[in-house]
């Protein structure tokens, strides 16, 4: 009988992380609505320095420990973009995916938030560039499936989710 392969390198060695899923990240796509009544979608350009360099990403961060995940999306959109929010829908979908080297699933709960018609956002030190695409183009841009099908997922909640949103919308009033 075989012994299981070991890893390459004691820096890849994994750890052995909780059995169950942790909340640690979320995903927040931007939307705006066109002239066209339609909707398009932000992306930001990760910079050259911080994880995912040079790639295409909706809103994201980590939470702190004393916030929830919609908490922390209002945080990260203030800290990241610095667009207005008119709305925020927590989208009936979560991205999961395996991480081998912390051994977790991570569950990522997917949000929308809805700026102001021709806002543009002031990006931080993360990103470089930021463009607004429709539903296809920018799903064409993310790297990860669970971030395209979020995407999805939101904009079908913005378009045809109209009896969900009232479940769904984060109350802004403080």
């Amino acid at each position: 009988m075989s012994e299981a392969p070991s890893p390459r390198s004691t820096s890849e060695t994994p750890r052995v992380g909780p059995k169950t899923p942790v909340i640690r990240v979320f995903d927040c796509h931007v939307a705006r609505v066109t002239s066209e009544g339609a909707y398009e979608y932000l992306l930001l350009k990760r910079a050259s320095h911080k994880i995912y360099a040079e790639t295409w990403r909706m809103v994201g961060g980590k939470l702190k420990a004393d916030e929830t995940a919609w908490q922390g999306c209002l945080r990260e959109l203030a800290e990241e973009t610095r667009l207005p929010v008119a709305r925020l829908l927590c989208v009936p979908y979560v991205n999961r995916f395996y991480e081998w080297r912390h051994d977790r699933i991570n569950d990522i709960p997917v949000f929308v938030a809805v700026t102001q018609k021709g806002a543009d956002p002031l990006l931080d030190e993360e990103h470089t560039a930021f463009v607004w695409l429709t539903l296809d183009s920018a799903m064409e841009r993310l790297p990860w499936p669970g971030q395209s099908e979020g995407l999805r997922a939101a904009d079908g909640l913005l378009r045809h989710g109209q009896a969900l949103q009232e479940f769904m919308e984060v109350s802004l009033i403080e």
